[in-house]
């Protein structure tokens, strides 16, 4: 066949898998209503009260379904069963590339970030468009896309893309400090990491520290080296360490690069959709709340 009649066949399986994806996203969110009628039906039986208003018309229905229900299909399927479907059984493979003309220490940043994430390949952005480099992304079975941008020669956002379907996260980078400014630093070692998340309490934290821990493959015990995301009043810093033993003691030596990031929007499409559902973004008026966090 023809590259043109390739490229047809292509981009109608893309478009009939995005189709079945959504599908499938509309029966998680008609199962997540269900099980939380079931789960005001049960707790009203249970306590002897009576039964809310919204389920008065449909318990008997919902009983019956209820009754049905094991430990395998009582909780709804969640949307991440699909995101991340082949998590853990096949290694990330990883494109990561900048902004359009970068800066000297943009891409320096991100031969440093190259280094961060096993089986990760840097691109040189060039003048290829996002719709292009997702589509390269797909046709080369890359589960996840790293785009870094700068302002004035300083990296500033990070936005975290997983192939083929989504989700995408986007982060603010702050205080970033490249490896030849760490004091005393070793050499990156290319073993698989551990992996260490510290202050991710609420679902919305849950759902960052998955999108984080997707990015770097299952490591192995003997490991030494350890990558931690510790967040701390919704800024997330990352620190890059290697550890030695000696009987009892244990000293950690950091290798840098490190930084903060920022939660600042989630979407549930890839970063070229632009029409795609918001899961979660950061609204100005949320910062007036100096107590609340959302990580």
């Amino acid at each position: 066949k023809s590259p043109r009649a390739q490229r047809r066949k292509m981009i109608r399986r893309n478009v009939r898998e995005r189709k079945e994806y959504i599908y499938r996203r509309s029966l998680v969110e008609k199962d997540r209503t269900e099980y939380e009628l079931k789960r005001k039906l049960k707790k009203a039986v249970e306590e002897g009260k009576p039964l809310p208003t919204e389920i008065q018309k449909s318990a008997i229905d919902l009983h019956r379904k209820a009754a049905f229900d094991d430990a395998e299909t009582e909780v709804p399927r969640s949307l991440l069963d699909d995101e991340f479907a082949r998590a853990g059984v096949t290694d990330p493979k990883i494109f990561i590339t900048t902004s359009c003309s970068p800066s000297s220490k943009l891409r320096v940043f991100v031969k440093e970030l190259k280094l961060i994430f096993p089986n990760a390949q840097r691109l040189n952005r060039g003048n290829h468009s996002p719709n292009e480099l997702v589509a390269s992304g797909r046709a080369n079975g890359v589960t996840d896309l790293i785009v870094v941008h700068e302002y004035r020669g300083t990296p500033v956002g990070l936005i975290v893309s997983h192939l083929p379907y989504g989700p995408t996260a986007y982060f603010g980078i702050y205080n970033c400090i490249l490896r030849h400014e760490v004091p005393d630093k070793k050499t990156i070692s290319l073993v698989y990491p551990h992996l260490v998340f510290d202050g991710f309490s609420t679902t919305l934290g849950t759902r960052v520290q998955t999108i984080l821990k997707h990015l770097f493959p299952v490591p192995k015990e003997e490991s030494k080296r350890v990558i931690s995301f510790s967040n701390k009043e919704d800024f997330i810093s990352f620190r890059h360490h290697v550890y030695e033993q000696t009987g009892t003691d244990v000293a950690l030596k950091e290798i840098g690069p490190r930084f903060e990031l920022r939660l600042y929007q989630i979407k549930l499409g890839t970063m070229e959709q632009q029409d795609a559902d918001v899961e979660w973004v950061l609204r100005p008026y949320m910062n007036s709340s100096k107590r609340r966090k959302y990580l």
